[in-house]
């Protein structure tokens, strides 16, 4: 009983935190105010107390009660391309890119509109078009137009955060024959796409998987 209570005490305050009632600096109410405030017992409030503690919310200063922290910035994830230095950064990158793409692949199955299936061909066509000069663009389209498919904005926050430079990087580490000046290459790339996309259009959401990750896969393979 005590733990629900002081759950309630903690979402009241919390509520207050992050609305700005309390800011940061501010001292909470008086033990005596809370027991008033929330109808608990001293015991629950210092059990709320400590919850706000070990949550960062709120610090205790001996003699002086508790003091509301601010509440950290949220951070926008990105990665900057010179922060990727080393050939064991790529292979993490992708080993990375593995695991979220497999899994947005499998998503945009499931979601995809005909909107969405306009937009992955539109990407395929493009690839297609774009040639040696526009291909990193092009493939990274590609990817960001599966993401999209997935109505899911965090997939199309982290891939547009990292941006082309994902397709950039692990190229830059390729042999000659895994180039984009090279036909056989480009349209090994061009069928794992293509495999890609008819899943995903098909609604086949563990082909879809499982073509992402085999995508994927072997641009790990070709940069080893």
């Amino acid at each position: 009983m005590n733990t629900t209570l002081a759950q309630r005490v903690v979402a009241g305050l919390k509520d207050k935190i992050l609305a700005g009632d309390l800011a940061p600096g501010a001292k909470l109410p008086s033990e005596a105010e809370l027991i008033e405030e929330y109808a608990v017992s001293r015991t629950v409030v210092r059990e709320a107390v400590t919850r706000l503690r070990a949550e960062g919310l709120v610090e205790t200063q001996q003699g002086r009660g508790s003091f509301v922290l601010a509440v950290p910035e949220p951070s926008t994830f990105s990665v900057e391309s010179s922060a990727i230095r080393t050939h064991a950064d790529v292979m993490a990158m992708l080993d990375f890119r593995i695991g979220v793409e497999s899994e947005a692949a499998a998503l945009a199955a499931r979601h995809r509109t005909a909107a969405d299936a306009e937009a992955i061909s539109a990407a395929m066509d493009g690839f297609v078009r774009a040639g040696h000069e526009g291909a990193v663009e092009a493939d990274f389209a590609f990817h960001l137009a599966v993401a999209g498919a997935t109505h899911n904005r965090f997939y199309v926050d982290l891939l547009g955060s990292l941006g082309p430079m994902m397709i950039m990087l692990p190229r830059t580490r390729l042999r000659e024959a895994y180039s984009m000046t090279d036909a056989s290459h480009v349209e090994r790339v061009q069928r794992e796409h293509d495999n890609v996309a008819a899943a995903v259009l098909a609604g086949d959401v563990e082909t879809a998987r499982a073509a992402m990750r085999l995508h994927l896969g072997n641009t790990r393979r070709r940069v080893t």
